[in-house]
């Protein structure tokens, strides 16, 4: 719900009664994942998404008819082997999608503009709300803040309730992830337990870009393309100018380690190390190694990553720190130009976060669509695989 917060956050200001239909669990070959809403306002007009496409009318018809009785469902979606044409999702997949009025009187209008008030404003909080138990918890929300505080309730007899809960959610905002999360009977004492669906709204994650070369003036828009507050340092000011970033969030003149060591990162932070130089490389990666990042790259042709490799283990890195460098940075795309180079760097960005194997899907026989993140069985123990790279030294 929380992708489409701006519009609702105008239309709860402006007092609409509205329904909000969010998909809460998918299975199989699915378009959008948990937390993609779709809202209908008392008028009929229709914002947001659930399925690309597939259900979109069923569920327009559901929020509707939730405007109408007052009563949050869910309904599952699916493929009807039958009749292809049949409401379902033809790719294979299975939705499970909540739908939630949210009128005048509803319990829960004031936690829901609170938390699109917050996410509008780029403040981070967790929606925590119940997708599975007793029909008359179906739908509450709590709204959780970074500190474990919240506000709203489940059921006011039950506090224990709310605060295992909140706990639980704010694991997952701390992490910056949406998804679903089962409370056992023994701590909601509902018969069996609870499941509940948070969505975690949390500033972008960053992306640090160092070395100003041309590489990366592609790498930065390709970053911000991907939803990346991307950063460009590099110790030499003629180099770093908004002339040649225009699109990067921060441009820093600085040593690339002292900035790092400065600067504010978290486990979703992606580091692209550019600058190609010893001296700005080895103390910067003898750094971002050792750092609880997402993602740590270098660039360099491999007899650059061989020499990198010696020195780093000379200044005291080990080999399961070495590990996490991915050097040289990359797929393998046959990648020229900086556009395509930059292409390939993100490309195995995402295949690392979404544990992607990084090969053509028509050879993978893998799902298209993971229910999670996986580690990439492919990727070698060893990141100087030679099956990968790109750069030139």
């Amino acid at each position: 719900m929380l992708d489409i917060a701006d519009e609702l956050t105008r239309w709860a200001e402006e007092g609409r009664a509205f329904a909000v239909a969010t998909v809460v669990a998918v299975g199989g070959s699915a378009p959008r994942g948990p937390g993609a809403a779709l809202a209908v306002d008392s008028g009929g007009t229709v914002i947001g998404s659930v399925s690309g496409g597939c259900v979109e009318g069923a569920v327009y018809d559901l929020c509707v008819q939730a405007l109408q009785d007052g009563a949050t469902v869910v309904e599952r979606f699916g493929y009807s082997d039958e009749d292809a044409f049949a409401v379902g999702l033809t790719c294979g997949g299975v939705l499970d999608i909540m739908i939630t009025p949210v009128g005048a009187d509803a319990p829960v209008r004031e936690v829901f503009r609170a938390a699109l008030s917050a996410a509008a404003a780029g403040e981070p909080r967790a929606l925590a709300r119940v997708v599975r138990g007793p029909a008359d918890l179906l739908g509450r929300a709590l709204l959780v803040r970074p500190d474990g505080s919240y506000e709203g309730s489940y059921d006011s007899g039950a506090p224990e309730l709310d605060r295992t809960a909140a706990a639980e959610a704010r694991a997952l905002l701390d992490a910056g992830r949406t998804g679903t999360l089962d409370l056992s009977e023994d701590g909601t004492h509902c018969p069996g337990g609870l499941t509940l669906l948070v969505e975690s709204n949390v500033p972008p994650p960053r992306m640090i870009v160092f070395g100003a070369i041309d590489f990366a003036a592609a790498l930065v828009r390709a970053g911000k393309f991907l939803g990346y507050h991307v950063t460009v340092c590099d110790a030499r000011p003629v180099f770093a100018t908004r002339a040649r970033f225009p699109e990067a969030d921060d441009l820093v003149v600085d040593w690339p380690h002292r900035y790092l060591r400065d600067t504010a990162t978290d486990g979703r932070t992606v580091l692209c190390v550019l600058t190609h130089d010893a001296k700005f490389d080895i103390p910067l990666l003898e750094q971002a190694l050792r750092m609880p990042v997402a993602f740590v790259g270098a660039m360099g042709s491999r007899r650059t990553h061989a020499d990198r490799d010696r020195r780093l283990r000379e200044v005291g890195l080990n080999d399961a720190e070495l590990a996490r460098l991915r050097s040289p940075i990359g797929l393998d795309l046959g990648a020229r130009t900086p556009e395509e180079t930059a292409l390939s760097i993100v490309a195995e960005i995402v295949a690392t976060r979404n544990g992607g194997t990084g090969v053509p899907l028509t050879d993978s026989g893998t799902p298209i669509h993971r229910d999670g993140p996986r580690r990439n069985p492919a990727a070698p123990a060893n990141p100087a695989n030679p099956a990968k790279s790109v750069e030139a030294a």
